[in-house]
C-alpha cells in the first residue's frame, strides 16, 4: 500500500497492517447489530403496533356482550324477583308505619275513646250483617308481674289450677264460720283456695289443718296506717273492705280469683260453674229474675200529670263477698278505685263497688268500663232465696246450688251448719226452725 506524506514524500505500508478509521467503522457496526438484536427481542413487533380495524373491535365486542347476555340470563331473572319481593316488604312496611304512626297519634291526642280501645284490643273491623254483630266483652289479661310479690308468685304457682283460686280473708274472730267454709271445700274436692290470714293465730289454725295459707308482711309499712289494727280485730264489713286492697297483688300476677267471704257453704266446684267473659262475674243480692237481673221500674208523679210516669232501670246489688274477677286492666282499675274510695271515705264497701261498677260516665265522672255478669242466683244462692223460698218449693228445695252464702242473716254460724245438715247430712227439717228474715 502506497502512502504520502504532507511533506510530498511517498512512504510504503505492509499489506498486513490496519488503519486507525477501519477499525471505528467495525466497531459501529457490531454496535448497530447488537442493539438491534436487543430491541428484536424485546420488542418483537416493533415499536408503534397499528391499531386493529374497527370493525374486527365491534365485532369482538358484540360477542362479548352476546356471551355475557346468555351466562348472567338466570341472574338477572333472579335479581329481578328479588327487587320484587323486596319491593312488596316495603310496602307493607310503609303501610304498618303509617298505622303505627296514626295510632300514636291517637294515643298522644286522647280525643276519641273509642280509637284508643281499638289500640288495645286490635285492628278495627267492618260490620257483619244484621243480628251477627256482637262488641266485646272479654278484655285481655295483664302482662304477670312477679317482682309485686315474689313470695306470694310462688305459693301461687303451687296452688293455683289454670291460672285461677279461692281467695279469701280471715281474721281470729271467725274462726269458727272458717272452719266450716274449708270443710266445704275439701269435701267437694277443690285444690285450689287460699285463706289470707290476718293474724297469726289464724295462720297457725290453717296449718294445723293442712289449709293453704298466706300473712301479708305488714311490718314494712303501709299507707293505711291502720290496716293491722282492722286485720286484727275488724268486723265482718271491715276485713271485706280490705280485700280490693290485697287483691290487687293477685291480679297484677296473672291469676283470676274467685273472692270469697267465710259465711259460704261449697257443695259443687264453682269452677265449672263460671262463664269466665268478663271482667267481674258475681253474685246478687237479688231473690227472683227481676231484681237479680234488671227491671223497668215506674215512677208515680201525678203531678206531672201527662208525663207522670217515669221509667226507670233498677237492679239489685252485687254482692262483694263472692265475685270472681280476671286479672285486666279494668279490674285492677275498679280495685284502685274502692280502695281509694275506702281510704277517704266512711264507706261500706259493697256499696263502693256496686257504684264504681254501674255508674255511667257524666260531666266531672269518667265511669268505669268493665264487663260484668251476674250469676244464677238459684245456684249461687243467698240466704235470702233459701230461706225465703227455695226451702219452701218442692221443686225448688230439690235443686243442689253451688254456693249458698248465709249474707242475710246475722246468725251465720248456726245457718251455715244447718245448710250443711241439709244438702249435705240429708236432715230435710234442718232449715225449718229458722224465720225468713232474722229476730
Amino acid at each position: 500500500m502506497i502512502g504520502a506524506r504532507r511533506d510530498g514524500t511517498v512512504m510504503k505500508k505492509d499489506g498486513g497492517g490496519q488503519s486507525p478509521k477501519g477499525s471505528r467503522i467495525v466497531a459501529s457496526v457490531a454496535a448497530g447489530v447488537i442493539a438491534g438484536c436487543i430491541f428484536a427481542f424485546f420488542y418483537p413487533n416493533g415499536f408503534f403496533v397499528p391499531l386493529p380495524p374497527v370493525s374486527h373491535l365491534i365485532a369482538e365486542s358484540n360477542s362479548q356482550v352476546i356471551f355475557s347476555q346468555c351466562e348472567s340470563s338466570e341472574r338477572i331473572n333472579i335479581l329481578k324477583a328479588e327487587f320484587v319481593a323486596a319491593s312488596e316488604r316495603n310496602a307493607e312496611l310503609k303501610k304498618q308505619i303509617r298505622k303505627l304512626k296514626e295510632k300514636l297519634q291517637l294515643a298522644e291526642q286522647g280525643e276519641d275513646s273509642a280509637q284508643k280501645h281499638v289500640l288495645v284490643l286490635g285492628e278495627q273491623h267492618k260490620t257483619g250483617v244484621f243480628g251477627t254483630v256482637k262488641g266485646l266483652r272479654t278484655n285481655p289479661t295483664v302482662v304477670p308481674d312477679e317482682s309485686v310479690n315474689p313470695s306470694l308468685a310462688k305459693i301461687l304457682d303451687k296452688i293455683a289450677v289454670n291460672r285461677e283460686l279461692i281467695v279469701a280473708l280471715a281474721n281470729s274472730n271467725v274462726k269458727e264460720e272458717l272452719e266450716i267454709w274449708f270443710t266445704s271445700i275439701k269435701r267437694v274436692g277443690i285444690p285450689n283456695y287460699l285463706v289470707v290470714a290476718l293474724d297469726d293465730e289464724i295462720v297457725s289454725f290453717c296449718q294445723s289443718n293442712s289449709v293453704p295459707v298466706y300473712k301479708r308482711d305488714t311490718s314494712k309499712g303501709d299507707e293505711d296506717k291502720g290496716i293491722e289494727s282492722i286485720a286484727k280485730t275488724g268486723g265482718n264489713h271491715a276485713v271485706s273492705g280490705l280485700k280490693f286492697r290485697f287483691l290487687r297483688e293477685f291480679l297484677q300476677l296473672g291469676y283470676s280469683v274467685l273472692v270469697s267471704d267465710i259465711d259460704i257453704v261449697y257443695l259443687k266446684n264453682p269452677f265449672e260453674n263460671l262463664y269466665r267473659d268478663s271482667d267481674v262475674e258475681s253474685m246478687t243480692d237479688g231473690h227472683d229474675n227481676s231484681t237479680a237481673y234488671g227491671y223497668d221500674d215506674v215512677f208515680d208523679e201525678p203531678k206531672m200529670g201527662w208525663a207522670r210516669y217515669a221509667h226507670t232501670i233498677r237492679i239489685w246489688v252485687y254482692n262483694s263477698g263472692f265475685f270472681y274477677i280476671r286479672p285486666t286492666i279494668p279490674s285492677i282499675e275498679l280495685l284502685d278505685r274502692v280502695t281509694a274510695r275506702l281510704a277517704r271515705e266512711n264507706a261500706w264497701d259493697q256499696a263502693v263497688f256496686n257504684e264504681e261498677l254501674f255508674f255511667p260516665s257524666h260531666p266531672g265522672y269518667e265511669g268505669l268500663h268493665a264487663s260484668k255478669r251476674t250469676m244464677d242466683y238459684f245456684l249461687f244462692m243467698n240466704s235470702k232465696v233459701l230461706f225465703k223460698t227455695v226451702r219452701k218449693d218442692p221443686k225448688l228445695s230439690k235443686i243442689k246450688p253451688v254456693i249458698v252464702h248465709v249474707n242475710y242473716h246475722p246468725d251465720k254460724l248456726v245457718r251455715m251448719k244447718a245448710v250443711v245438715d241439709y244438702y249435705v247430712n240429708g236432715k230435710l227439717d234442718a232449715l225449718t226452725p229458722f224465720p225468713d228474715g232474722s229476730e
